[in-house]
């Protein structure tokens, strides 16, 4: 499963999908998890094939831009929730990720 998460691109991102992407190796759950800022959020999502669009907590004032960005290209988005947006909170967001596996 391919799942692209947007944030405002600081540090805190790539620890988070660090941890959820060991989570997910801990399960034996396929995926592919990639972390960008808001200014390219909508140009990877045309180009990446993603099965899922996570946003982080930080952003979430702008999901409705989002919301629009992940219908135009056909892709679900959902808010990760709060108390998974740490590297502890893993289990948390891949278990909203699941969600969407088909």
């Amino acid at each position: 499963m391919k799942v692209l998460m947007v944030c405002s691109g600081g540090m805190s991102s790539a620890i988070v999908v660090k941890a959820i992407k060991q989570e997910a190796d801990k399960q034996n759950f396929p995926l592919e998890i990639k972390a960008v800022g808001t200014g390219e959020f909508e140009e990877e999502l045309k180009n990446g094939g993603y099965d899922l669009a996570i946003v982080a907590p930080q952003v979430k004032h702008r999901m409705d831009v989002f919301k629009e960005q992940a219908a135009s290209a056909n892709v679900p988005i959902e808010l990760i929730v709060p108390m998974g947006y740490t590297p502890i909170g893993a289990p948390k967001v891949l278990e909203q990720i699941k969600k969407y596996y088909k």
